[in-house]
């Protein structure tokens, strides 16, 4: 099993225990959600924005207006992504020792953008089709100035780490024997009742790619 690229600003310095460097793992953390942060620096100062991402292989997609600065600046520069899932409280018998269960990734890189209409439209109906299998077909075809007007990055999932907390808490070994109660609230996203749209025609029946979506 390969590993991502571990530099010294990717090396866990606290909790190295619960890093991990393996593609798997790093894979499954990116495919189980689309919401990620990524990290730009825009005339010395830093921004960091919260977009959507999506897996191809062995590289991380994300997207935005073509207007935007930090799309514009990305291929010149290297940018730091993130995604994080949180999946539990962990409630301590100390306030020092509460904590999250969670899942995250860091990766590093210079992203490069996706040249070319067909290829760019090939990664957008990837990114779709990845969150309600098959819709892409069902829309309306994107037309030329909705394609001018959106950028897409790439960056090869090379450098960078996983980190996960999960379990009970971990207590001082004198706090056991306190009457205090510990233990763990799960936490998870997941997708309510869809509302169809105030315009819709009602004949217009709820599609099964809307019907069977959870969030993997």
């Amino acid at each position: 099993m390969s590993e991502l690229n571990v530099t010294e600003r990717s090396r866990l310095r606290r909790l190295h225990k619960r890093g991990a460097f393996d593609r798997e793992t790093i894979n499954a953390i990116l495919d189980a959600g689309p919401l990620c942060h990524v990290a730009y620096t825009i005339d010395g100062r830093v921004h960091c924005l919260p977009t959507f991402q999506w897996r191809e292989g062995n590289h991380v997609y994300w997207h935005g207006s073509s207007a935007g600065r930090m799309l514009k600046n990305a291929p010149t520069q290297e940018v730091c992504l993130t995604v994080t899932h949180m999946d539990g409280y962990v409630i301590a018998r100390s306030a020092f020792h509460h904590s999250v269960n969670y899942r995250s990734v860091m990766l590093f890189g210079t992203p490069k953008k996706v040249e070319g209409d067909e290829n760019a439209t090939e990664r957008l109906k990837t990114f779709v089709d990845q969150i309600f299998p098959g819709r892409w077909d069902t829309l309306r075809p994107m037309n030329e100035k909705e394609l001018k007007a959106t950028t897409i990055l790439s960056m090869e999932i090379k450098e960078g780490a996983a980190k996960i907390r999960s379990g009970d808490p971990v207590d001082d070994e004198e706090d056991y024997a306190l009457p205090i109660w510990a233990g763990t609230l799960p936490v998870q996203m997941v997708a309510g009742q869809p509302a169809p749209d105030a315009r819709l025609d009602p004949a217009i029946p709820m599609p099964e790619d809307v019907k069977k979506f959870t969030y993997r």
